[in-house]
């Protein structure tokens, strides 16, 4: 079992920035990868941000490349997502993700693939 735990959400104005944590905890020896998912309200979950734990291989999806960057902390069990550039697109309920397996993680970008996930904190960007 991993329970993980968001902070960091909160309003901000187009071209801010917002920094979230997602703290790990349990058994995190077997976390594979974490990663961050979005939903706003009316759409469908989508893949924003993930990271392999091990090697710091990161992945993106295409809207955030450039914008979003994801990083961990080992020592603290913990995973960031550092959000610049922020638009009202970007407005939506943010939950962190972990996956134990690599095979598993081969479709990270279904939200399917992620076995445990955080309670999510909200993003709310104003135009």
């Amino acid at each position: 079992q991993v329970h993980l735990v968001e902070s960091g959400g909160g309003l901000v104005q187009a071209g801010g920035s917002l920094r979230l944590s997602c703290a790990a905890s349990g058994s995190t020896t077997s976390t594979y990868a974490m990663g961050w998912f979005r939903q706003a309200p009316g759409k469908e979950r989508e893949f924003v941000a993930a990271i392999i734990w091990d090697s710091g291989l990161t992945y993106y999806t295409d809207s955030v490349k450039g914008r979003f960057t994801i990083s961990r902390d080992n020592a603290k069990n913990t995973v960031y997502v550092q959000m610049n550039s922020l638009t009202p697109e970007d407005t939506a309920i943010y939950n962190c993700a972990a996956v134990f397996g690599a095979v598993t993680f081969l479709n990270y970008r279904s939200y399917r693939a992620w076995d445990y996930w955080g309670q999510g904190t909200q993003v709310t960007v104003s135009s």
